[in-house]
């Protein structure tokens, strides 16, 4: 006898059988059960998710021998035919290939003659959207009033293409698409049925894989035991679909967010080694950074589909909310133009070194202090190429960063030229100067108030303490209100809570306790006023102000001016950016 593939081996005969669709299941075993049996039933969905299995099940329970009933029998010759495909009074129709109007009446032709066996003639028409209008409305009468012993079961993939006359005649049932883990649950009890070898992991693998789609799990779960010759394991399966290592995902994601460019050119080699599908690795990549943002926003979240969540939390601390976003837009961008690459591995190198190119400034750490704001103004950059869009603030709030950087320098006692560029102390880039003050440890030489001094030393502590990713930039975004008995009081921004996660508020404040030597406790409260003087918004109205003296250093550039003067060049606005 020849080899009968999984997915016909194994289609559900009963209800109790299906997987899933407990609302369709539910609903047809109602009126089985209680007689209540429409004429018309319409069954939506993608593929692989039940729907003909459903309309053969249907089939079965209005003719099977022992009555209609949601629970056939499964036995009678009727039964058995229906399961086998061969019962006369069941016309399964590929709507694909029967789209003229003469198929369809020469259909409905034999809709009025009775059944040969059954008590029911069931015709299931699959990819029904595929049928010319002039079908549709052939069928528009009879689907509407049809002979008593006639039962219509349609289905489609694309219940949009189907004219709303034909919708309002059916009851209409959307499938939905199977989760990973029913389809994973469904494939490890057929390779236990079987007795095939097989690795959970290597089961879950491929329900991913799936997409959704039963039919497609138990083809792939085919294809992967023949490749692994008669079991399944990790390594076959991840050779067979081309699929990436989670950990060296990891990996690039951590070289992402350090910025080495050797170490992702080192990772792609050896991807590149192993044969895997290079497309699949910026799928996986804008996977695990979209589980980052996710975590970055909801700290403690999860989901029962993946179990992996501690290594996403690891690395999520790695990143920035900002730059998690740009690498993800990144990602599923380049997976567009790998196809107009030169070719695949080009175009993965070119798109991850692009992440790299186009990070937010603030992720790159702050500009040196040294030297002096002409000096930045000279190196003003003369770039005119369209630039990735900046997370900026308001006008309005730019304007009150600045006046507060503004009365900051005044109430400084020492100025410099550095510090007309850089409000924040040399403390940030040297790790080995003292701890910065804090209120009450100043001596009497210090020209600061005590409001002034506390905002001052937290400006500076902000950038001074060894601290990454997530607490990093919430230590930026915190804006110091009073620090006394060991109690500190920050106020954050409203609209960036959700930096402040239980885990980076204990981390930042281990962190300032260390650069102490003593113990402090933090406690944070909301703002909504957006007006708050934190390192970040120092930060960003020192760029603003060196953009503004790019612009007018490109001005008033002579050549910028002979260009714009004889060949009528126009200066893109959007496309200057200051040298770092």
């Amino acid at each position: 006898m020849s080899y009968q593939v999984l997915a016909r081996k194994w289609r559900p005969k009963s209800f109790k059988q299906m997987v899933g669709q407990e609302h369709v299941v539910q609903a047809l075993v109602n009126g089985l059960d209680q007689d209540r049996v429409h004429h018309a039933f319409l069954f939506t969905g993608t593929r692989g998710v039940g729907k003909t299995t459903l309309a053969r099940i249907f089939a079965k329970c209005l003719n099977c021998e022992t009555g209609t009933s949601s629970e056939p029998c499964g036995e009678c010759s009727s039964c058995v035919d229906i399961d086998e495909g061969r019962f006369v009074d069941i016309i399964e129709i590929d709507a694909a290939s029967r789209t003229k109007v003469e198929d369809t009446r020469e259909l409905l032709e034999s809709v009025q003659y009775s059944p040969s066996r059954g008590r029911y003639k069931v015709y299931i028409i699959d990819e029904v959207h595929m049928l010319s209008n002039s079908s549709f409305n052939a069928l528009l009468k009879t689907l509407e009033e049809p002979p008593p012993h006639v039962k219509f079961v349609l289905a489609t993939t694309d219940p949009d293409k189907i004219p709303v006359t034909i919708l309002s005649r059916c009851l209409q049932f959307n499938l939905r698409r199977m989760t990973p883990q029913q389809v994973q649950e469904n494939l490890q009890q057929i390779v236990q049925a079987e007795k095939i070898e097989a690795a959970p992991e290597a089961l879950s693998r491929l329900a991913r894989a799936a997409d959704g789609s039963m039919r497609d799990g138990l083809s792939l779960l085919d294809q992967a035991i023949a490749f692994g010759g008669g079991k399944l394991s990790l390594d076959d399966v991840k050779q067979m679909l081309g699929l990436v290592d989670h950990g060296h995902v990891v990996a690039l994601v951590q070289a992402l967010a350090e910025a080495d460019a050797r170490r992702i050119l080192d990772i792609i080699e050896e991807w590149v080694v192993h044969s895997r599908d290079l497309d699949a690795v910026l799928v996986s990549l804008a996977e695990t950074l979209h589980r980052i943002c996710l975590l970055k926003c909801v700290a403690d979240y999860s989901d029962n589909e993946r179990g992996d969540w501690d290594a996403i939390r690891a690395v999520a601390a790695l990143i920035s909310l900002e730059d998690a976003q740009l690498f993800y837009q990144i990602a599923i961008t380049g997976r567009e133009e790998l196809g107009i690459a030169p070719d695949p591995r080009t175009g993965l190198e070119m798109t991850l070194l692009r992440m790299l190119a186009f990070r937010p400034a603030t992720a790159t750490g702050s500009p040196s202090t040294t030297g002096s704001a002409g000096d930045h103004t000279r190196q003003a950059s003369k770039v005119a190429a369209a630039s990735v869009a900046s997370l900026a603030s308001s006008g309005e709030a730019d304007k009150t960063h600045q006046q507060l950087f503004a009365s900051h320098q005044n109430s400084s006692p020492a100025k410099s030229s550095a510090a007309s560029v850089n409000p924040v102390s040399d403390v940030a880039s040297s790790p080995q100067s003292e701890p910065p003050r804090v209120a009450g440890s100043v001596g009497k030489e210090s020209a600061l108030n005590g409001s002034e001094l506390i905002e001052v030393s937290w400006l500076e502590m902000a950038e001074a303490l060894t601290i990454k990713g997530m607490v990093r930039e919430l230590a930026r975004n915190l804006q110091l209100k009073s620090a006394q008995n060991q109690q500190w009081q920050f106020v954050i921004d409203h609209s960036l809570r959700h930096l402040a996660t239980a885990d980076s508020i204990e981390r930042l404040q281990t962190a300032i306790s260390e650069r102490l030597g003593s113990e402090i406790r933090m406690q944070l409260s909301d703002s909504v006023e957006g007006l708050l003087h934190t390192a970040a918004a120092v930060e960003q109205s020192r760029r603003r102000t060196q953009l503004t003296e790019a612009e007018r250093s490109i001005g008033e550039d002579p050549t910028v001016s002979a260009l714009k003067k004889n060949l009528g060049a126009q200066i893109i606005e959007d496309s200057i950016q200051p040298l770092q």
